[in-house]
């Protein structure tokens, strides 16, 4: 691919075809935002103070909603029933539509409630904290299903086709995965063909892990659909339930979403009508790859909803049970458990109301890096906060609620929440794969200014040139980061909080320098240096969570806010500081010898 930032000519053909379907699938615009600044060492805090906060209006609209759905739940559903039985009852269902449940952000005139993006991460708060499968359902369903990706590509008479019936209690999915494809799509081997008469594609092949497919009326199907220029050429088409040849070979079962309606789902010789493509022919994986960018945060807006009522539980029990004389909540062990789990609520909650109020300023903000961080750091907090809760009750963790309710005692669902929640970090990108994908999208700038230089395909001449340009440039940039300069840290703010963010800018000058310092050492090779920019990635987020969570408390205002903002810097630093002393020694080498070792290969 000629214009591809990253020369793929020294790669295997498996590692070309991979990552030149990824490159042409990136959103191409240059990054901006404030996570972009904290990579570059430049960080403006003027973008995150004020906070945003949601309009009076806004709030007003959504609370109405949030309030008939808390009711809903609590009254109308069982979430242990749901999980002993495998199945979400009909009338959930139904309850669910009625409330508009299915339709938080379609827009009214397509018979949903048309709320904002922020009242949608709300609502996912709420069910986050109730039931995992209902989650999954409406997540599943508007976040990456059908309406999503058409309030974004979708053309008029598509919309006005398929978003009513979305909003009305019709279920959508999304396929992607295969037996042999997760996150390398160009591996994919479901294909759809257009006929002569150019009015049809035909679709045949098979899809695993289809979340909502056993219940969806309509899906959307990733498919090859190559041609000689682009072998790899991948295409988003809306595909019906009920057509000839669709059918669902088998339900999955996992270790927890025990009433997840995920199954296999093949495709024989399905006729598609050309109008059921989204966006266009070879766009599928931009569609996928864009819808994502909103529709991860409904995954860290859940945990935030878990992790509170972890918090709850794990408070209350901690007051309460009293071991070698005095409550276990004051023994220093558990106490930092309990630190850990409200800063992770107010972290996790901050960086999805900043996100959220991004995409509400504006549908097509570029929020890759803010979405994807909040993604990545929220579900990796509400796994710890699972589990640092089940380590506080013990045994009561560890115990089912229903034998809990059988014995007499109270049914917190600490085990179910463990089971539900573990497929987070994996679900839509797993933390693996966004350490990649964040690591890709931060070193950007630096590959459009100095990978010309590198590119073997390019003549010597062009090749000069490029790094003659790139040395002008870093001739000043580099120098800057050095430099002790702090940018929009408001008047009046808490000075333990003016002392976490001068931090945060001295990090995130050092995290710049030490990106460029990483590949002025490795070149090209960078990028199978897995490990090492994971922990770059880790630093960016925490970051970013500092960051966030300073701002957030600062709009607050209350003491308690301000104590857990002053918490989250504190230990952001330490974190911080721990990864950038974990690349210096850690043994990566060594580890990736000894895996290779095991496989009986390497590289």
């Amino acid at each position: 691919m000629s214009d591809s930032l990253i020369d793929t000519s020294k790669m295997s053909t498996g590692e070309r075809a991979a990552l030149e379907l990824a490159e042409s699938s990136r959103d191409m615009r240059e990054l901006s935002g404030f996570a972009a600044s904290l990579f570059d060492g430049a960080p403006d805090f003027g973008a995150l103070f004020p906070f945003p906060e949601q309009a009076a209006e806004d709030k007003a609209e959504g609370n109405v909603f949030l309030g008939r759905l808390r009711k809903f739940l609590e009254e109308k559903t069982d979430p242990d029933a749901i999980d002993r039985e495998g199945e979400i009852p009909d009338e959930v269902m139904k309850g669910l539509a009625e409330l508009g449940a299915f339709g938080i952000k379609i827009p009214g005139e397509y018979g949903g409630l048309g709320l904002s993006q922020t009242n949608y991460s709300r609502a996912a708060m709420v069910l986050g904290g109730h039931c995992g499968n209902i989650t999954a359902l409406l997540s599943a369903h508007q976040s990456i299903g059908l309406p999503q990706p058409l309030l974004i590509f979708g053309t008029d008479e598509q919309k006005r086709y398929y978003l009513p019936r979305c909003a009305a209690g019709g279920i959508s999915a999304f396929a992607l995965t295969e037996q042999d494809v997760g996150s390398d799509p160009a591996r994919m081997k479901t294909e759809a063909v257009l006929t002569e008469d150019g009015s049809h594609y035909v679709l045949n092949g098979e899809k695993l892990w289809c979340t909502n497919g056993l219940k969806a009326f309509a899906m959307v199907v990733m498919a090859r659909t190559p041609t000689a220029e682009k072998p790899h050429a991948t295409t988003a088409l809306i595909v019906e339930a009920d057509w000839l040849g669709v059918e669902v070979v088998t339900r999955c079962h996992f270790m927890g979403l025990k009433a997840l309606y995920n199954g296999v789902i093949r495709f024989t010789d399905v006729k598609i009508p050309v109008g059921n493509v989204v966006a266009a022919e070879g766009k599928g994986l931009k569609v996928a790859l864009t819808t994502l960018n909103t529709g991860r945060l409904t995954l860290p807006a859940a945990c935030v909803g878990l992790l509170n009522r972890c918090r709850d539980i794990a408070v209350d029990w901690s007051g309460k049970r009293v071991q070698w004389g005095q409550e276990i909540g004051k023994h220093g062990a558990i106490a930092a458990k309990l630190a850990d789990l409200a800063a992770d609520a107010f972290a996790t909650e901050s960086l999805v109301l900043y996100t959220s109020a991004l995409v509400d300023a504006d549908k097509k903000a570029d929020i890759r890096l803010e979405a994807a961080l909040a993604k990545l750091w929220g579900t990796e907090a509400g796994w710890r906060g699972v589990d640092a809760t089940m380590q506080i009750k013990g045994g009561r963790g560890y115990e089912t609620a229903d034998s809990l309710r059988n014995r007499g005692e109270r049914a917190d669902p600490i085990e179910r929440f463990m089971r539900d929640c573990r497929i987070n970090t994996i679900f839509e990108g797993s933390t693996e794969i966004m350490h990649l994908f964040i690591a890709r999208e931060a070193l950007d700038p630096h590959l459009r200014r100095g990978a010309a230089a590198l590119d073997t395909r390019k003549g010597m001449s062009e090749r000069l040139k490029a790094a003659l340009r790139a040395g002008l440039y870093y001739a000043t940039w580099y120098p800057k980061r050095w430099m002790p300069l702090t940018r929009g840290i408001p008047s009046g703010l808490d000075p333990e909080l003016v002392s976490g963010l001068a931090n945060t800018a001295v990090l995130s000058r050092k995290l710049a320098r030490s990106i460029f310092h990483s590949m002025a050492r490795y070149g090209p090779k960078l990028d199978r240096q897995q490990l090492l920019l994971g922990r770059f990635v880790d630093v960016g987020a925490e970051l970013l969570v500092m960051s966030a969570s300073a701002a957030r408390a600062h709009a607050l205002g209350d003491e308690n806010s301000l104590k857990l903002a002053r918490y989250i810097c504190r230990r952001g630093q330490h974190r911080c500081e721990a990864l950038f002393a974990a690349n210096r020694g850690a043994p990566d080498a060594e580890g990736y010898k000894l895996a290779a070792g095991l496989m009986g290969g390497g590289r």
